[in-house]
C-alpha cells in the first residue's frame, strides 16, 4: 500500500502543482474585474453581488478511504469549528460533500447535507465536477445560499497538509489598494469578459481543491503506510528477540536438566 500510494502522491503532486498557478491567475484576474467601477453588479451576474447571510453552503472534500493517517479527521475537524462559529452567528448551514468519509460523518452527527458526491477519479476533469459545480451555482443564483464556502486540505508538501476555508461565492473583489497589472487587456470588455467565463472560473477553483485534496490525501496516506511498516517491522525485531529469549531459557533448562540427571547417575 506504501508503494502504490506512493506512485499515486507522485502523479497528484504533479497534477495540482501544474494547475495551481493557473487557478490562482484566473481568481485573480476575477477579482480585478470584479472591482472596475464601469461592473455594475446587480444587473450583471448574481455571482459577484454579496447579500445578507442567513444561509451558508459548504463544499466539503474529503476521501473516499481511510488509512490516511490524521487526513480525514483534521478536514472535519476544521468543518466542525466553522459549522459551531456559523450558526453562533445564527446561520444556517448546508453542506455538499465529496467523499464518502464526510458524507459518513455528516451523517452520524448532522442530517443536513444538501448533496453528496462520492467516486472521484484520481485525474478528475471538468466533466467529472461538473454536476458539483451546478448544484453549487444553482442554489447560490437562485437565492438557496446566501455564501458558498470550500472546506478542502491544501497541500503543502509530503508531510504538511493544511484544513483550508475560502469563500467560493460571492467572489471577493480586489481591494482598491491593490494594483491592477497592466498587462491585462480585456476583449471585448471586462463586463463581456466577466459574463462568459465567471462560471468556468468557479468550475477550476473547484477542481482545483480537488486536486489540492488529492494530492494531501496520497501523501497522507503514503507517509502512514510507512509508519504502519516501520511499526509492523520493529514489533517483528520486538517479537523475534523475545522468541529467541525463550527459546534460548528453554534450551538451557533441558541443558541443566540433562546435567543434572547425569551427575545423578555417576553419583
Amino acid at each position: 500500500m506504501e508503494a502504490v500510494s506512493a506512485a499515486k502522491m507522485r502523479k497528484a503532486q504533479q497534477q495540482v502543482l501544474s494547475t495551481r498557478p493557473y487557478a490562482a491567475q484566473a481568481r485573480e484576474v476575477l477579482s480585478y474585474i470584479a472591482r472596475l467601477p464601469n461592473v455594475e453588479n446587480n444587473a450583471l451576474n448574481p455571482m459577484i453581488q454579496p447579500r445578507t447571510v442567513r444561509r451558508s453552503g459548504i463544499l466539503l472534500i474529503t476521501g473516499d478511504r481511510g488509512l490516511a493517517g490524521g487526513f480525514n479527521a483534521n478536514i472535519l475537524r476544521r468543518l466542525a469549528l466553522f459549522m459551531r462559529q456559523r450558526r453562533q452567528g445564527g446561520v444556517e448551514v448546508e453542506v455538499v460533500t465529496v467523499g464518502r468519509k464526510g458524507r459518513d460523518w455528516l451523517l452520524r452527527y448532522d442530517p443536513h447535507i444538501r448533496a453528496e458526491f462520492s467516486g472521484m477519479p484520481d485525474s478528475p476533469s471538468v466533466a467529472d465536477i461538473g454536476p458539483i459545480t451546478r448544484v453549487l451555482v444553482d442554489d447560490y443564483t437562485q437565492g438557496y445560499f446566501d455564501e458558498v464556502q470550500m472546506v478542502y486540505t491544501e497541500f503543502v508538501n509530503t508531510v504538511q497538509q493544511v484544513p483550508a476555508v475560502k469563500q467560493l461565492l460571492p467572489i471577493i473583489p480586489a481591494e482598491p489598494t491593490v494594483p491592477m497589472a497592466p498587462e491585462y487587456i480585456f476583449e471585448p470588455s471586462p463586463e463581456a469578459v466577466l459574463n462568459q467565463v465567471l462560471y468556468g472560473f468557479t468550475e477550476v477553483q473547484i477542481l482545483q481543491a480537488i486536486f489540492e485534496s488529492l494530492a494531501s490525501e496520497h501523501s497522507a496516506r503514503m507517509v502512514a503506510m510507512r509508519n504502519a511498516t516501520d511499526a509492523a517491522n520493529e514489533l517483528i525485531d520486538s517479537l523475534t528477540l523475545t522468541y529467541n529469549k525463550a527459546r534460548q531459557e528453554s534450551i538451557t533448562n533441558e541443558l541443566m536438566d540433562i546435567i543434572g540427571g547425569s551427575v545423578a547417575l555417576e553419583g
